[in-house]
């Protein structure tokens, strides 16, 4: 794909001759009388006028070397990930027993399962005798855990509050890639490979050179984003066009759709949760939460939307009509355009008018969402018709227009994100690092909070209203929170500034234990979730029968909320 845009943008920059393809310039007949119409042959150039043309230009012939470039370093990490591949393929022949053909057979845990007696048969982690599911996922999701644990307690530079915008959410690819380097990957990485930390980000004494260390990497990387910004920028701009360009063109309300977030795929992501099981949780939540954001309208917004939708639609329907009557009318200079742009309005204008059969009842819609996604701020119960919880629902759940939007930005934004955001946070991050790894034996140095240990990073204070959606059905029957007894009240010994926020690992060990049913979790987790499945016993004896109840409410909704 990388190699084809460049191709072509350098076919459509060299050797097109646009004077004759907008026929600014007539075509020489002298040699073919019959031909009377511009062809496509005539509009493009001979080769040796286009190498002419590409030679002239030192500016792109620069940006093909470099493109050239980045083409072969993206060729090598192509080669490089298609032997990893080959080698896991081997390894699931040969040592786990799965045919490539039998593969789609097999759900997660029964690979899991045959992982974990295979290591006790031949031990591939040689420290340890027997490995353990949550082993199996500390090793795959070592730093996708370190990631939402401070997504969780606010650590990244990705909130921010602009004048006249208020609070903004900036989290694109380009900047989590850059994350990732500095803190994970890169030269200057906290990681010296893919399982420990350096030495000396677990030593006090070296906090404040490493955090200078990590600030001037920051600012360095963002140097370099900045002087590759333009290439980057036309980079995205062309992939972007040639990407959306026809399927706008075929369905131009696509960009009103709505997708999760890049940041709400790490706020709302539990830890330890594998990424097709984020997926389907969160692909569970899609149409409840589109509803929920389609039930917001604003009257004065929709009067003006049916207006301009009755004038476009009505000019649209006389060019439609003529075109139907004589097709000659399809020659007239930019008729196609105007019937393109006018059908454009007439959609964008459709999607401001409110569905007059709908039923205006937020609190309702949002508790089916949270059925799903399991973690939404405490202020919004009761608030769910507000237009400032709507705004901030808006950052988890943003229309695909501005994702694309915030992805062309990127490379401006990165980095100065870099430069002037990260490095008065590297302190803290380094502090985070420290203070919240443990060595594992067999497995390396892991976030705690991945641990689950609500022992010692339980929230005892948040209400369970956020998570009751997932093992209590109950309470999304009603729109009281549950009592602080849900979580980890009595359970926990962790100080304010070890605790994971929104009661995430009480929630977090909830899925995990219920994705992993021969999961024997340690004591204090043990001890919790016997606590909570007493209560959720009691609490079941007074819901409602199966059958008084809707099958696309709250509570069925919660109840189907995890595939096990």
């Amino acid at each position: 794909q990388f190699l084809f845009v460049v191709t072509f943008s350098t076919f459509l920059l060299c050797c097109v001759d646009y004077d004759m393809l907008f026929a600014t310039r007539p075509l020489n007949h002298s040699h073919v009388p019959e031909r009377a119409k511009v062809t496509l042959p005539d509009a493009v150039l001979p080769a040796p006028q286009c190498a002419r043309r590409l030679r002239g230009s030192g500016w792109l012939l620069f940006l093909l070397v470099l493109a050239g470039a980045v083409w072969l370093c993206r060729l090598v990490t192509a080669l490089r990930r298609l032997v990893g591949y080959w080698e896991i393929r081997s390894f699931y022949i040969r040592a786990l027993g799965i045919p490539a053909e039998e593969l789609c057979n097999h759900s997660w845990q029964s690979v899991q399962a045959r992982l974990l007696a295979l290591q006790r048969r031949q031990p591939l982690c040689v420290p340890r005798r027997e490995l353990t599911e949550l082993d199996i996922h500390h090793r795959i999701l070592r730093f996708r855990n370190y990631t939402v644990a401070m997504v969780n307690k606010s650590l990244l530079p990705v909130r921010f509050r602009l004048p006249l915008l208020g609070p903004v959410v900036f989290l694109t690819r380009g900047l989590q890639f850059n994350l990732e380097l500095l803190l994970f990957r890169g030269p200057a990485a906290l990681f010296q490979n893919t399982w420990s930390l350096r030495p000396q980000v677990k030593r006090a004494g070296a906090r404040r050179a490493l955090a200078r260390g990590l600030a001037r990497a920051a600012v360095l990387l963002g140097v370099a984003n900045l002087a590759l910004c333009p290439c980057v920028l036309g980079w995205r701009l062309l992939l972007a066009f040639f990407s959306y360009a026809e399927g706008l063109k075929r369905a131009p309300g696509s960009l009103g759709a709505r997708r999760w977030s890049l940041y709400a795929r790490h706020y709302l992501r539990h830890f330890n949760e594998l990424g097709h099981e984020l997926q389907a949780r969160l692909g569970r939540g899609h149409a409840p939460a589109t509803r929920y954001m389609d039930s917001f309208s604003s009257p004065l917004l929709a009067v003006l939307a049916r207006h301009v939708g009755f004038f476009a639609g009505s000019v649209l329907a006389v060019l439609i009509v003529l075109t139907v009557y004589d097709e000659d009318v399809l020659t007239v200079q930019h008729i196609l355009t105007a019937i393109t742009l006018l059908g454009l309005v007439v959609t964008v204008a459709r999607s401001f008018i409110p569905d007059e059969h709908a039923v205006w009842c937020p609190e309702q819609l949002l508790q089916r969402v949270l059925a799903h996604v399991h973690y939404l701020p405490e202020h919004w119960q009761g608030r769910a018709g507000r237009a400032e919880t709507r705004a901030e629902m808006a950052q988890l759940f943003q229309y695909k227009a501005v994702f694309i939007l915030e992805e062309l930005l990127s490379p401006l934004v990165t980095p100065l994100i870099l430069i002037f955001a990260f490095p008065p946070r590297a302190l803290d991050i380094v502090d985070f690092f420290r203070n919240f790894t443990v060595e594992v034996a067999g497995v390396g140095d892991i976030c705690s909070f991945a641990q689950l240990d609500v022992r010692h990073h339980g929230n005892p204070q948040v209400s369970a209203g956020p998570g009751g959606a997932l093992l209590c059905p109950c309470w999304a029957g009603r729109a009281t929170s549950l009592s602080p007894q849900w979580l980890s009240e009595g359970h926990t010994e962790a100080p304010p500034e070890r605790q994971a926020e929104h009661g995430k690992t009480e929630l977090s060990l909830m899925r995990f234990a219920l994705s992993n049913p021969r999961w024997r979790p340690p004591p204090p987790a043990r001890r919790f979730l016997g606590h909570l499945q007493a209560q959720v016993t009691r609490d079941a004896a007074t819901a409602p029968a199966p059958r008084h109840l809707l099958p696309e409410g709250p509570l069925p909704a919660s109840l189907l909320s995890e595939d096990s």
